[in-house]
């Protein structure tokens, strides 16, 4: 899986939570251009990141990283 697809599948379901991306940043605690720049796939974030993005997105893993 490539980033690109992460992100799209993130953007995915933020959108389906109807959450804006300043509202998961503030939930996860990082800056909102660096979530945009995870769900554009021009980076990623550690593990820890990840972790509560799916929270504050209230998905498990295998919704995002389709293995």
């Amino acid at each position: 899986m490539t980033d690109i697809e992460l992100g799209k599948n993130l953007k995915k379901a933020r959108n389906n939570a109807h959450l804006t991306q300043a509202q998961i940043a503030e939930k996860v605690g990082i800056h909102v251009n660096f979530y945009a720049r995870i769900e554009r796939g021009e980076t990623d974030g550690s593990l820890e990141t990840m972790k509560a993005i799916l929270k504050a997105l209230k998905i498990k893993s295998s919704e995002v990283f389709p293995f």
